[in-house]
Parts: structure tokens; C-alpha cells; sequence
């Protein structure tokens, strides 16, 4: 089994690329998507949101409402910080659960927003960084996210910076471009990827 740590700051396209290892024979283990599932209602993760931030982090439905809780923490590192804590741990034991579940010929592919903030790169075979410049993220954030730019602003700013995710990286894909010119980057690490895992 290769493991795959794969990040990149908001924006800078790590999803699609996600998507495409995902379409060339990956298994993808996304940190964002568990992210979401371990604090689903009924949850001890949840209840561990709810019991650190008040009960005004839920909607009226009783589930997380995400926009309120970044609001909180997205400006102060002490609360980002507190709800790290909770959610961490739990989406780490299931990307473990899956990654087990891979078989020892897979390329596994983590999707780790986080990895270079948190100092997870020890942890993966090889480390692929999604690489776009601070304005291109920015541009993306406001248009195909309806961010208004401090907001874009602040999300970036709570990221590693640029310097700090390529210094980690085995691999860059650089996606400043169109779309059609992300995907034979891809395709070319794919095949490197594969290689090393048969190897």
C-alpha cells in the first residue's frame, strides 16, 4: 500500500484533483467529507461541539450549523484550536477504519486540508501538494464561493502559507491555469503514484 498525503490551500483546487485520482483508481480517504460525518446529528462528536460551544452552533433542525461555528472560530486561534481538539481525533480512528480497509496493493490517497498546519507529512510515503498562487485563491473563494474578500481574506490567512505546503511536498501540481491544463498533471502523477506502489 502507498500512502498519499494529498493538500493544498483553499481554493487552489485540491478537490479536483482529488476527483481525478479518485476516477484513475485511487481510493481517496477525504478528511473534509469525515470531517462532516463525525459531527452528524446523534453523534458524540456533536455533542462534544455542542458542550464546548453552546448550543447556538446548532440550527433549528439540530444539526451543525457550519457558517455560525466558522464565524467563532475562524478569527480566534484559541477556539480553531478547541475545536481541532474534538474533531481530529475522530476523523483520524475513521481514516484509519478505511485506509485499512484499502488492501495492501492500493494507492490511498488521503485528502488532508490540514496536513502541513498540523505536521502530518511524517505520516504519509509521499506528500502531494495542490500548488496556486494567493490570488487565483482569492479570485475562486469570491467567485465560485460568493466569499466576500475578507472573508477569503481570513480563511487564507488561518492556512500554512504557500512557502510552508511546497516545503513538504514530494509532489506539486501547479494549478494557477484552466482546468484542462490540470488534468495530464494529474494523470502524470497518477502514473509515478502507481509505479512506486507496484515497485
Amino acid at each position: 500500500m502507498l500512502k498519499v498525503g494529498l493538500t493544498g490551500g483553499i481554493g487552489a483546487g485540491k478537490s479536483e484533483v482529488s476527483r481525478l485520482l479518485s476516477s484513475y483508481g485511487a481510493v481517496v480517504v477525504d478528511a473534509d467529507k469525515i470531517a462532516r460525518e463525525v459531527v452528524e446529528p446523534g453523534t458524540p462528536g456533536l455533542a462534544a461541539v455542542v458542550e464546548a460551544f453552546g448550543p447556538e452552533v446548532l440550527t433549528a433542525g439540530g444539526a451543525l450549523d457550519r457558517p455560525k461555528l466558522g464565524s467563532i472560530v475562524f478569527s480566534d486561534p484559541e477556539r480553531l484550536a478547541t475545536l481541532n481538539a474534538i474533531v481530529h481525533p475522530l476523523v483520524g480512528a475513521r481514516s484509519a477504519e478505511l485506509e485499512a480497509a484499502a488492501g495492501p496493493d492500493a494507492v490511498v490517497v488521503h485528502d488532508v486540508p490540514l496536513l502541513t498546519e498540523n505536521g502530518l507529512a511524517p505520516l504519509y510515503d509521499v506528500v502531494v501538494v495542490v500548488d496556486a498562487s494567493p490570488e487565483t485563491q482569492l479570485d475562486r473563494l469570491q467567485r465560485l464561493r460568493g466569499m466576500t474578500e475578507d472573508e477569503a481574506r481570513a480563511r487564507m490567512a488561518a492556512q500554512a502559507t504557500r512557502e510552508q505546503r511546497r516545503a513538504v511536498a514530494d509532489l506539486v501540481i501547479d494549478n494557477d491555469g484552466p482546468l484542462g491544463a490540470l488534468e495530464p498533471q494529474v494523470r502524470e502523477v497518477w502514473a509515478r503514484l502507481a509505479g512506486h506502489a507496484a515497485a
